[in-house]
């Protein structure tokens, strides 16, 4: 099993899609296994984003990740990464495929909706930069 974070940013939070965003992700048999609503401060978008520190865009990301709340989301299942990053589109909304979250909700490069982790190792940071051990729920998926 193969563990992604998901943040769902400021713009799903302020549209409403937070809840069409988490249904699409658990429709394709993903397991939420952490979540929560926070408001992201400085010190933890630049933690977030330092792999773009330095760049010209970092202080608009930074900015516009603490603009509102956002929901922070472990998901667990098989090629989690993968099928999460296919799901969300290309980052730039007028790339992403029709059918895909960006694709279909995204109104630029910014405002794009939703993050997920982009390797596994990347996944394990993140992921510890949101949840500690104890907040990360392991339990059988059981069909009702």
């Amino acid at each position: 099993m193969q563990r992604s974070l998901v943040l769902i940013k400021p713009d799903a939070i302020q549209r409403g899609l937070a809840g069409a965003i988490i249904s699409r992700l658990e429709r394709l048999g993903l397991q939420i296994v952490a979540m929560k609503m926070l408001q992201m401060d400085k010190a933890l978008a630049q933690r977030h984003y330092a792999i773009h520190q330095g760049k010209a865009f970092f202080n608009d990301l930074v900015e516009f990740i603490t603009s509102s709340p956002i929901i922070a989301a472990v998901l667990e299942g098989e090629k989690a990464i993968e099928t999460i990053r296919q799901t969300m589109g290309e980052t730039d909304p007028a790339k992403a495929a029709p059918g895909s979250i960006r694709g279909d909700f995204g109104l630029d490069i910014q405002q794009n909706l939703v993050h997920g982790s982009d390797a596994a190792e990347n996944a394990e940071k993140e992921i510890s930069l949101f949840f500690s051990p104890e907040e990360i729920l392991d339990y059988p998926k059981e069909i009702v």
